[in-house]
């Protein structure tokens, strides 16, 4: 092999860098992926989170009974009534590595940030942080600009309680075009409030507190008429556990660690469910299927260990096997909880246990009635994606996380005609970018059984694609986006593959994987500018900034958009809207009432959003937006 000379490799070749250069050239390192505010695991989100875990674990230790958090579209303030930080430690424990109270076990015994990371790595990653410590009657203030000091204030006497103030502003040049989507600050808000018994959180002005924990956060993420027996809460030393099944397909958990809300599950989880099995077999003396013990679940769990390990820095998985250096395993102390106390409870509650059986065989006749068709439909799909290559896959999936740190880039756009599909097919990200193509309208599954997800091909195929006929773990994509025209056929398509989404696998709503693609109405331009507007407004702004006539097209359908032009809306700028389920927005209610039978209120609700034809003429966009305000409202 020929020697390579043109490639110095010298003493000046090796470089160090320091912890702020280190934390903006890789900021995936420590807040995972950056995104711009539309998902709700995005960067600026773990920003927030860090600097209130510091303030909850203040709270744990006994210290400030509340936390005022505000936050605007690009600045947050977040202030605690702890100890405050000691004030001669201020400006180390928010600009140096490994520099923080939580070392010392005995101090912090079930923290969730032990790295010494978290405000250090918000220091960097803002074009403004300030922080600033009161403590027994002085004050000490600090400012920083991405990492780097500005101002260090001398100590000064305070009136203030103790505590500390960190306020931050997210720089716009690492998290492009950000914004803060309110739903998924109050669900953060909330998670904080239901772990952390006697806590009140102000966010925005408004008070959250919560005096039931996990019984509470069931609550508020279920419908009553929709559980089939009351909420059962069970808490123990370290452990806390609510559980009830409810009339929905697919299991929904909510799971936690000294606090920290794990997305992904892990040990913790993955020992419930096994020991959910295992102790309801043995009440009821019978062997029944795992999945039909565990369809329709809703449960949530916390638990609270010694030296939590974690496998990634934003701690979205718990990696524990033991609950401490010299306590159980994890699976054998979760397992010990649930068959103590939820045998204890079922035998007290015989009402329930009624209820909670009827429930598991009914998911066993269901699973038994899709059987038979169940091979037929899989094979059809796997010839239907081979020969009419409905789907366009991309090389990369979401389940590929441990080999692949482009895994979270993954999308399936959801299309809908062989133009559509064409354009956004040519202009894709072959990598990460996956396209499936509908053919006409997906048929209204309201009411329908899961065996229709076998019986229709399109619904078939979907499944298959998305690889989620057995759950989400092997989720092929992390972003499903519906991409269909923003005309009133397109909010039809759109409502219906909602309608299937939330029907039989909601989980991919609740956990923020489905989107709609926003793409542009408009083109403006002329010989040295082109604007591309999403709205009658922006097109507006665009006709006075370039003057002289400038040429205006509108975009009637995907299809019109040219693939080279289409590139620059699924790129690096792409506008999503999460779809996302707010506190009242009860998924059966909501299928009842917008796409179940017709009735007078519905009427109403169609009157009271539609527009006059000239309006709706200059502006269809305000059609979609009432489908889009069907689902968030």
């Amino acid at each position: 092999m020929a020697e390579n000379t043109t490639v110095q490799y010298t003493e000046d070749s090796i470089r160090s860098l320091d912890w702020r250069e280190h934390i903006r050239l890789r900021p995936g390192m420590y807040i995972g992926k950056l995104g711009d505010g539309s998902a709700q695991d995005d960067g600026i989100y773990v920003l927030v989170k860090e600097v209130i875990d510091n303030s909850i674990d203040e709270h744990m230790m006994g210290f400030g009974k509340t936390i005022e958090v505000q936050i605007s579209d690009y600045r947050v303030e977040i202030r605690d009534y702890g100890r405050g930080i000691p004030l001669g430690k201020v400006i180390d424990c928010v600009s140096k590595i490994n520099t923080g109270g939580k070392y010392d076990s005995g101090a912090f015994q079930k923290s969730v940030g032990l790295n010494g990371v978290g405000t250090k790595a918000v220091n960097a990653l803002s074009s403004y942080f300030k922080v600033q410590s009161f403590r027994e009657g002085e004050t000490k203030l600090a400012e920083f600009s991405k990492g780097e000091i500005i101002k260090d204030a001398k100590i000064e006497k305070t009136t203030e309680k103790n505590g500390t103030l960190m306020v931050f502003e997210p720089d716009n040049t690492v998290f492009k075009n950000y914004h803060f989507i309110p739903e998924y600050l109050e669900n953060q808000i909330w998670n904080y409030v239901f772990l952390n018994a006697g806590l009140t959180l102000v966010f925005n002005g408004k008070k959250y507190f919560s005096k039931d924990g996990l019984l509470d956060l069931l609550r508020r993420k279920t419908d009553e008429d929709s559980i089939r027996y009351p909420i059962i809460h069970l808490k123990g030393e370290d452990i806390e556990l609510a559980l009830t099944h409810a009339n929905q397909y697919g299991e929904e958990y909510y799971s936690f660690v000294n606090g920290q809300y794990t997305t992904q599950g892990g040990t913790h989880l993955a020992a419930l469910r096994e020991a959910l099995v295992k102790t309801i077999r043995e009440f009821y003396n019978k062997n029944f299927d795992a999945a039909d013990v565990r369809a329709s679940v809703v449960g949530a769990v916390a638990v609270r260990v010694q030296e939590p390990v974690f496998e990634s820095q934003t701690k979205t998985k718990l990696g524990s096997q033991n609950v401490g250096p010299d306590g159980p395993t994890m699976r054998t102390f979760i397992n010990d909880f649930v068959k103590r106390e939820l045998d204890n409870y079922l035998h007290k509650n015989p009402a329930t246990a009624d209820a909670l059986l009827k429930r598991i065989l009914q998911s066993e006749r269901e699973r038994k009635e899709i059987a038979g068709i169940k091979k037929i439909a899989n094979d059809r799909a796997k010839k239907a994606n081979l020969h009419n290559k409905k789907l366009r896959d991309c090389r990369i999936h979401y389940s590929d996380q441990k080999t692949n740190d482009q895994a979270e880039n993954t999308m399936i756009f959801i299309t809908e005609g062989d133009s559509a599909s064409g354009s956004i097919t040519k202009s894709r990200d072959v990598q990460t970018q996956a396209v499936f193509s509908l053919r006409g309208k997906p048929l209204n599954c309201y009411g329908l059984t899961k065996k229709v997800v076998y019986e229709n091909e399109e619904f078939n195929l979907l499944q298959h694609a998305l690889n989620i006929e057995d759950g989400l773990d092997e989720l092929r994509y992390r972003k499903i986006v519906i991409a269909t025209d923003a005309d009133v056929d397109g909010m039809h398509i759109r409502l219906l593959l909602l309608t299937f989404f939330l029907q039989f696998f909601p989980d991919l709503v609740r956990n923020g994987h489905v989107y709609i693609l926003d793409t542009p109405l408009f083109r403006v331009r002329n010989k040295k500018e082109t604007i591309y507007c999403y709205s009658e407004e922006e097109k507006q702004k665009a006709i006075r900034k370039l003057g002289n006539k400038p040429e205006i097209t509108r975009f009637k359908g995907l299809g019109e958009i040219s693939p080279n032009e289409f590139g620059g809306f699924i790129g690096e700028d792409i506008r999503l809207e999460p779809i996302i389920l707010k506190k009242d927005s009860h998924i059966q209610n909501l299928l009842k009432f917008y796409m179940g039978k017709n009735t007078p209120d519905r009427q109403n609700f169609i009157i009271d959003n539609l527009r006059v034809e000239k309006d709706i003429a200059e502006d269809e966009k305000n059609i979609t937006e009432v489908a889009s305000e069907v689902l968030t409202r």
